[in-house]
């Protein structure tokens, strides 16, 4: 990409691996832990499941690009997601119905609390109903926001189960499963 120019549609194109478009530069994502991936897989087979039971919309794992057009960001790249606008060869054109992020290693701290929460305001500025931040490394919980309450999550512990609300009614996950046995 060129210095000095904003990055596109077609720059994400051309990655290799996972990135975002966030202030019109490219944020590349790394490579995920074992327990990270294990539960981002977890997530999508059970979002799978749903959707082919319900037959109302697409479940996804890691990596598949979102295209939105906020003032700030032009894609989501989420670890899991549901939605039901029609699938192309392209990008998702719009934002999931539901997105999820696991965090990884570096996403702890005053910092990475507030870029996850301006991420779950982008989520929610584009139109997701519910966000799921999960955490399998330090609390070991779900933490469910929604688009009516961006602020105050609820928490889901080990043994509960964790939903996604309004957006998947009647779909939920026991939050031990985002663990190895």
């Amino acid at each position: 990409m060129a210095a000095g120019r904003e990055a596109t549609t077609d720059d994400l194109y051309h990655v290799e691996g996972k990135a975002e478009i966030v202030n019109g530069e490219l944020v590349l994502m790394p490579l995920s832990s074992g327990l990270h991936g294990f539960a981002c897989m977890g997530i999508s087979a059970s979002l799978l499941s749903y959707a082919r039971q319900t037959k109302r919309g697409h479940a996804f794992g890691d990596s598949v690009g979102f295209i939105v057009n906020l003032p700030n960001r032009r894609s989501f790249g989420p670890d899991a997601a549901f939605c039901t606008q029609p699938l192309t060869d392209r990008f998702v054109d719009g934002a999931p119905l539901f997105a999820v992020e696991v965090r990884s290693r570096d996403e702890y701290g005053p910092v990475a609390e507030r870029m996850m929460a301006a991420k779950r305001a982008d989520y929610f500025a584009a139109g997701t109903k519910v966000v799921w931040d999960v955490d399998t490394l330090r609390e070991q919980v779900v933490r469910v926001y929604s688009a009516n309450r961006p602020e105050t999550p609820m928490v889901c512990r080990r043994a509960e189960r964790a939903d996604a609300g309004p957006a998947l009614p009647g779909w939920s996950m026991p939050v031990d499963d985002l663990f190895p046995a």
